[in-house]
């Protein structure tokens, strides 16, 4: 059985919530790209990192079904796994460091695939949304605390995309897919650069993240990362 690691990214305070993620130390293990997927299919995470260089800080990033060449959740976790000053993904080399009890990488919002943002009035509203009809991904936010850059936010993929099946704590499953995304790093850089101003996110029952924008169009992503094995 090929050894990998559990983490959990972007959680509480308290080190719950947040999203599972899977991270192949050695990648070499399993070199090829069709071994990879099949063996992320079998763990049945969100998402599955390969390091192929840890010193370098390369990896590999793979949901269920496809590859990918950058996800929020799993480069903040590799990043306070590895302990590295960056990382390296097919999207494109990214800054990565650890601030106290927080986990950072510096991305770039066109690297996030697309969301749609949609803002309530209230924090209120978010908590009371169903889960929608599949369709659109939507990230439904609304403002905590305006001036102090306080948001709750839920996201909804809609539809059997790019995450493929999650079993991570937090968010629902339905068959295929996911109903309700627990932490999405993606979609936290798409907000940061529409509001163009650092943020304070809680999603989905308690996870958060944190933002701030950079100069020349850059991102820092942060959360906490737990080991969970």
């Amino acid at each position: 059985m090929t050894d990998y690691d559990v983490l959990r990214v972007f959680c509480a305070p308290n080190g719950g919530y947040g999203n599972e993620l899977g991270v192949v130390r050695d990648g070499s293990v399993l070199p090829e790209r069709s071994d990879r997927q099949a063996f992320a299919a079998k763990l049945g995470f969100s998402e599955t990192v390969f390091v192929d260089d840890p010193e370098r800080g390369v990896v590999d990033i793979y949901t269920p079904t496809l590859r990918l060449p950058f996800a929020g959740h799993p480069c903040v976790g590799t990043a306070w796994l590895l302990d590295v000053p960056e990382l390296v993904t097919p999207a494109g080399v990214m800054g990565a460091r650890l601030d106290g009890e927080f986990s950072w990488i510096e991305a770039r919002p066109e690297w996030a695939p697309p969301r749609t943002l949609r803002q309530y009035a209230t924090a209120a509203e978010v908590d009371a949304l169903p889960v929608p009809e599949p369709g659109t991904w939507i990230y439904a936010w609304a403002w905590e605390d305006e001036a102090a850059g306080r948001i709750r936010a839920r996201g909804f993929p809609g539809r059997i995309d790019e995450r493929g099946v999650s079993r991570s704590s937090g968010a629902g499953a339905c068959t295929g897919g996911i109903e309700e995304d627990e932490a999405t790093g993606a979609a936290a850089l798409l907000l940061t650069a529409h509001l163009n101003r650092a943020l304070n996110i809680t999603q989905g029952k308690g996870s958060q993240l944190l933002t701030a924008p950079q100069p020349q169009g850059w991102i820092e992503l942060g959360g906490r990362v737990t080991l969970e094995n």
